[in-house]
């Protein structure tokens, strides 16, 4: 609400004062008002923008009389009325001559800007008066040049068009003459002297090829064209009487007009050196069809050596008769040699095709043999360059690395072992062979004899590895052997790594995947028969055992199933499968790289690595199953035990050194033995401790009536047995390794939850609620079987049981939304700091009841 400072002033200081005060008011009101402008709304904003104030004066909603109240507030501010007007008016005289002054300025700033405005206008006319000018005088000066230089384009074409017409004719003059020589020589058969006149002739008339509409041009070219072909016709009548057809005498040899006659069909259509170089070929090996035709005893696999004898003969032959009449570029006697290939290849395959069923095992692996060597033989001497002129010869495989599961390398040809491990730097790659398989693809479709051969050999390997196990039995407690892996296993992988190089020399195609089927079916065998078949047998003979007997029972005496030379067998199996099941693994790998590219898919032995990871878990169980039975009749009598009738806390029970004697018994005969894979003693660990101790608790919950002193005899027990099974992976070592932290976390958890079972039977059960909340809090189980267990553990009545149980599900913790709040609970897990925090108020409990 405004304030009246008329009224005020009439109150306070009578009609005289009011008459001042309201003159002097009146004054300054009238100031105030004459000098505020009314400024449209947008103006004053944009203002604000530009020069942002505080002051009340430069708001858009400036009001003279909220201005006014405010600089005089009370009645008594009104004394000082003369020096607040004094100030507005000396702030008012001071922004007219800031005004004056900017006005002044902004005045003076116009006419210069005028000025130089009309300055720059005069520069730019004058500028565009130059380039005008410059512009003028440069097109005059193109102009000139193009008059300049007319005349001198003129004398270049005439230059160009005399020197084209100079060379043309000197080229017609010499087209005319060599065609008339090469006609003339041609004729008299000069083959040295057409050779290089041809090859000049045939570039000159290439200067022709837009001419050919004048008739004398194209006369020219084919008096060349007709020239040409008289030489292919007449050179190729020179060798048919140089080399005739089989069955007729040779009337001429190698000579100098046939060795010109070459250099000739170089230049000619490739057709006739195509044409020369196949008659002769193929009358230099008509012989051989002869001599090895299908019917011939010599054609036979068993004289495949004479065949390679042959053409080597013939081969140095041609070297000395006929190695200079044929240019070294044509590489004739690499073209024999692959012809002889392709035909050995047709001959053999059509003869092992009439005499299959002769083909035995050792036959077809000396031709291969024999017919391997001759290709390498050819790699070394030949450069492979006239292999595309042929049929299409499969490229040769990529040379392996060696990944043999002994550390080894493969055999080189021969017989001597290298000396690389998989983890050196791999040596450089020998070089492809371009002639592998130019031959010896044709035994290919008869590698099937091969293979039954191998599948029979590989049956008969595991039959004898199946006799020598019984014939040896298991391996001895105490020897080296014990634990170790099977020798039977080395043999079989080093046989398998021998079939595998052969087979690869021999094909990368299906047989490889056939070679594979094979070795897939005998690793099953070896592992049904060899591993899974010689493990121990379990049996059942406790059950004549009592409390009495087993309260007195003594540390001689044997309570485990299985004695130390069958506890060693398992844990050789258990080493050899897991030796299997990783050198499996890498065979799969080798034969992945030995096989086609098309074939890598077809090739997968995940079901011979699951079988033998089968025979490793069948043999974790086995050992798991045998120290978890020798433990069954120590927990048995512990929840036989009269435990309300015990009076005085003493040592851990017999029950106790029972457990612990059968883990001292059998825990480092299997550590010793599965020294070489320790992983598997850890599974063996962890899963023994997850069978052993909710066994462990289900007997705790079948003793009933514990009395306080006998909770506590067991809260020891369970104590000294928790001790135990955390050192059980170094248990009976002169060597104290830390368990590792997942089987820790293990026995922890477990064996807390058996402590946390006897703290609740301990504690009174009076009154019920802090009972139940207690029992809620440590064990963290809302299943209401497992509770009934505890109270029957107490001993209570069932009167009692039934109101706790009632109370027990009134006091469960509301289940979250969306779960199924049944009676079995689901409770978070603690954290690890509450497990250690747990565990920490446990020893406690136990140090102060000891």
């Amino acid at each position: 609400m405004q304030i009246n400072h008329v009224q005020r002033v009439e109150h306070s200081r009578g009609w005289a004062g009011h008459v001042a005060s309201c003159s002097r008011l009146q004054t300054a009101s009238e100031y105030i008002s004459t000098q505020y402008i009314t400024l449209t709304s947008d103006l004053p904003s944009e203002f604000q923008k530009v020069f942002p104030s505080q002051d009340p004066l430069d708001r858009a909603d400036f009001n003279a009389v909220e201005y006014i109240n405010t600089l005089f507030p009370t009645e008594q501010s009104l004394a000082n009325i003369d020096d607040v007007v004094n100030k507005i008016r000396l702030k008012i005289r001071c922004l007219d001559d800031n005004i004056r002054t900017v006005v002044r300025g902004q005045t003076n700033v116009g006419q210069d800007g005028r000025q130089a405005l009309e300055e720059a206008q005069v520069a730019i006319g004058q500028l565009f008066g130059k380039i005008k000018d410059i512009k003028d005088k440069a097109e005059k000066s193109e102009q000139m040049v193009k008059e300049i230089t007319r005349d001198i384009k003129q004398l270049d074409h005439a230059k160009r068009h005399l020197t084209t017409s100079i060379t043309t004719l000197n080229h017609l003059h010499m087209l005319a003459g060599g065609v008339d020589s090469l006609e003339a020589m041609t004729r008299k058969r000069q083959y040295g002297e057409v050779a290089n006149l041809l090859q000049g002739v045939v570039n000159v008339l290439e200067h022709f090829h837009k001419y050919m509409g004048i008739p004398q041009i194209r006369q020219l070219s084919e008096r060349v064209k007709v020239a040409q072909s008289e030489l292919g016709t007449q050179i190729l009548a020179d060798f048919e009487e140089a080399f005739p057809a089989q069955g007729s005498k040779r009337a001429g040899g190698p000579s100098n007009v046939l060795r010109d006659a070459c250099l000739v069909a170089n230049v000619l259509d490739p057709r006739i050196k195509q044409e020369i170089i196949k008659k002769f070929i193929r009358q230099h090996l008509s012989e051989y069809m002869v001599l090895f035709q299908e019917n011939q005893d010599v054609a036979w696999l068993d004289k495949i050596d004479r065949r390679y004898a042959w053409i080597k003969r013939q081969l140095v032959d041609y070297e000395e008769k006929y190695g200079r009449m044929f240019p070294e570029e044509w590489c004739m006697t690499e073209r024999i040699a692959v012809e002889f290939c392709h035909i050995t290849r047709t001959e053999l395959a059509k003869v092992m095709r009439t005499r299959a069923k002769e083909i035995e095992v050792k036959l077809l692996l000396f031709a291969i043999q024999r017919t391997t060597n001759f290709e390498g033989l050819l790699a070394k001497r030949f450069s492979g360059c006239t292999l595309t002129d042929g049929p299409g010869v499969k490229k040769p495989e990529t040379p392996l690395e060696s990944t043999n599961p002994f550390l080894e390398d493969e055999i080189g040809e021969d017989g001597s072992e290298m000396e690389e491990d998989l983890d050196r730097p791999k040596k450089h790659k020998a070089p492809d062979n371009p002639f592998h398989g130019i031959i010896s693809k044709c035994f290919e479709s008869h590698l099937y004899v091969y293979i039954e051969s191998q599948d029979k050999n590989l049956g008969e390997m595991i039959d004898r590895f199946v006799s020598d196990f019984r014939a040896q039995g298991p391996p001895k407690a105490g020897t080296e052997d014990g634990g170790a892996v099977l020798p039977s296993c080395a043999d079989l992988f080093v046989y398998y790594k021998k079939c595998m190089v052969q087979c690869s020399q021999l094909s990368t195609g299906e047989p490889m995947i056939a070679f594979t089927t094979i070795f897939q079916k005998y690793l099953r065998e070896y592992a049904w028969k060899i591993l899974s078949g010689n493990l121990p047998k379990t049996s059942s003979n406790s059950g004549g055992l009592t409390i009495k007997s087993l309260l007195q029972e003594k540390e001689g005496s044997e309570a485990a199933k299985f004695t130390v030379e069958e506890l060693c067998l398992i844990c050789s199996i258990l080493s050899t499968a897991e030796y299997c099941l990783a050198t499996t693994q890498q065979l799969e790998e080798k034969l992945k790289e030995k096989v086609d590219k098309n074939l890598v898919e077809r090739i997968n032995l995940t079901g011979e690595m699951d079988t033998f990871s089968n025979v490793i878990s069948n043999s974790i169980q086995l050992l798991v199953q045998d120290l978890d039975a020798a433990c069954d009749p120590a927990l048995t009598a512990m929840s036989k035990m009269p435990w309300q009738s015990v009076e005085h806390v003493g040592d851990q029970s017999p029950y106790v050194t029972s457990v612990i004697m059968h883990i001292k018994q059998n825990v480092p005969i299997i550590r010793d033995n599965l020294a070489s894979t320790r992983k598997y003693f850890t599974q063996f660990c962890i899963k023994f401790t997850n069978s052993f101790i909710p066994k462990f608790i289900n007997h705790l919950f079948r003793c009933k009536t514990i009395s306080m002193v006998g909770a506590e005899q067991l809260l020891l027990d369970t104590h000294s047995l928790k001790t135990v099974l955390l050192d059980l992976p170094s248990i009976g070592s002169q060597v104290v390794r830390k368990a590792p932290a997942s089987y820790t976390k293990i026995v922890v958890k477990g064996m807390t939850r058996a402590e946390m079972i006897l703290k609740v039977v301990m504690a009174p059960h009076e009154p019920s609620v802090v009972f139940v909340d207690n029992y809620i809090k440590l064990l963290a189980d809302g299943n209401p079987e497992t509770f009934q267990k505890t109270l029957d553990m107490k001993g209570l009545k069932r009167s009692e049981q039934s109101s706790m149980l009632e109370l027990f599900r009134q006091r469960l913790p509301t289940p979250p939304s969306g779960t199924d709040g049944g009676p079995s609970l689901s409770f978070s897990t603690p954290t690890p700091e509450q497990e250690n925090s747990r565990i920490r108020k446990l020893e406690k409990l136990i140090k102060k009841r000891l």
